[in-house]
């Protein structure tokens, strides 16, 4: 072979062996490429993924943050709801009985008295329940107006936590002793028509000490604490 034909050849080679490098690089480049593109299209999912989750992980937590609070002022209402009550339990009275006919006034005058009515008649049957008009310890109960007189019968007197007394006379049955404490509305005694009586009632007093003579307007004394009849 003429030099001229080998080197005609050798040049032939070159260029493929050129050729097929250039080829495989690009398919190298093309591999490379695509991995790249796979990787980051993974990582950008793997992103969108982790966003997602972080957004409900947030968002079960603000959720659950504000039940919290909702429960913490649901409980804080109740107890002030409690508060209102009690506060209201303890400033209630009552009448001393529930049904019944006003009888004769605080300072009516009259034969039946040696002075002036030192309280109020409720006309009610024997029997009917008598009941502590507010929250207190009884200081007097027993016959003979419970140390007043036996004029007044079986009585009981209560001192309250405003430093005033009350008085239930005439009583068929005593159900609170002294020393007791005794609740708003708790039955205390049942009416009757013992002592000096015209008939079955209940007397009833407000007074300034637990003695007989120190009877408060018994009407105005009840009118001052919430209770008209």
């Amino acid at each position: 072979m003429s030099p001229r034909a080998i080197f005609r050849r050798s040049s032939l080679l070159s260029g493929r062996r050129a050729r097929v490098a250039v080829v495989a690089a690009g398919v190298s480049a093309s591999v490379v490429l695509g991995a790249g593109a796979a990787l980051a299209a993974e990582a950008a999912k793997s992103t969108d993924t982790l966003t997602v989750s972080s957004a409900a992980s947030l968002g079960a937590s603000v959720k659950a943050q504000a039940a919290a609070v909702e429960k913490a002022v649901t409980a804080e209402k109740a107890a002030a709801t409690k508060v209102t009550a009690a506060k209201a339990a303890e400033d209630t009275w009552v009448t001393p009985v529930a049904k019944y006919t006003l009888g004769a006034t605080f300072g009516r005058a009259g034969a039946l008295w040696t002075n002036n009515h030192s309280g109020q008649d409720f006309v009610v049957p024997t029997g009917t329940s008598v009941r502590a008009v507010h929250d207190g310890v009884v200081v007097k109960a027993g016959p003979n107006g419970g140390g007043d007189g036996p004029a007044y019968g079986n009585a009981i007197v209560i001192k309250h936590d405003d430093g005033s007394y009350t008085q239930y006379a005439h009583l068929s049955d005593i159900r609170a002793w002294i020393g007791e404490t005794v609740k708003t509305g708790e039955e205390i005694a049942l009416s009757g028509s013992t002592g000096n009586s015209t008939g079955p009632h209940l007397h009833f007093e407000g007074r300034s000490t637990p003695d007989y003579g120190s009877a408060y307007d018994t009407g105005r004394y009840m009118k001052d604490r919430g209770i008209r009849y």
